[in-house]
């Protein structure tokens, strides 16, 4: 069954996902009334990394919600949310500098994050086939079916295990470049790494989560 006594192998991940929700939420609004010196907006600051990187030609979009900001290598272009375009914070500048990082990544054919892309169409049919598959095979009692199942599901994994060293080497970008182009003083800098650093660690999260399902998922094949 899935919702057996193996579900306890989930919970530790399940409180770190909670945790670092929570962190990222309080310290992103603890950074975004943190006014910058300049006064550069998101907007402002993903156009001039990306225009002195070569890339003039990829737009920067409004997308509704909060931190639903992300560049979309498909359509090189870049969306986001209201608070980050339009907000002159310290948290609004980092997390535009990190999105033009992935711009940056995408430019250079960053390998993990060409990887990532290429197997996208994968795990968006693993991710829901892989537990219509489980079922199916736990309701036939077919331990063929049942690791089938799973081994779709470990290209979930696959994907959130790559995503790490593709958000770190973001983020490391879009420090170094707040940095080096003066665009964020010292203080500041500190601010936006530690907003960055936050967010991070959503992905180590998720990361972690989908290894330890695959954990308890080979459990549950073998006793099938």
């Amino acid at each position: 069954m899935l919702f057996d006594g193996s579900f306890v192998l989930l919970i530790p991940a399940i409180i770190i996902s909670f945790w670092t929700q929570a962190k990222i939420k309080s310290t992103f609004d603890k950074y975004s009334k943190i006014r910058n010196t300049k006064g550069y907006t998101g907007a402002d600051v993903a156009r001039i990394i990306l225009d002195s990187n070569g890339l003039n030609y990829v737009p920067i979009e409004v997308i509704g919600g909060k931190l639903t900001d992300h560049y979309d290598p498909a359509k090189r272009v870049m969306r986001l949310s209201p608070e980050v375009f339009h907000g002159n914070s310290v948290a609004s500048i980092g997390v535009a500098a990190h999105e033009s990082g992935h711009a940056i990544q995408h430019k250079e054919h960053y390998s993990p994050l060409e990887i990532r892309n290429s197997i996208v169409p994968v795990v968006n049919f693993s991710s829901n086939a892989s537990w219509i598959i489980l079922m199916l095979g736990m309701f036939l009692s077919s331990p063929y079916i049942v690791r089938f199942g799973v081994l779709l599901f470990t290209a979930v994994v696959v994907f959130q295990i790559i995503t790490l060293p593709v958000e770190f080497n973001a983020s490391n970008r879009a420090i170094k470049i707040l940095e080096d182009r003066n665009i964020l003083y010292s203080e500041e800098l500190k601010g936006a790494k530690k907003v960055l650093d936050a967010a991070a660690l959503t992905y180590v999260a998720a990361a972690l989560m989908a290894i330890s399902q695959l954990i308890r998922l080979i459990g549950i094949s073998r006793r099938e």
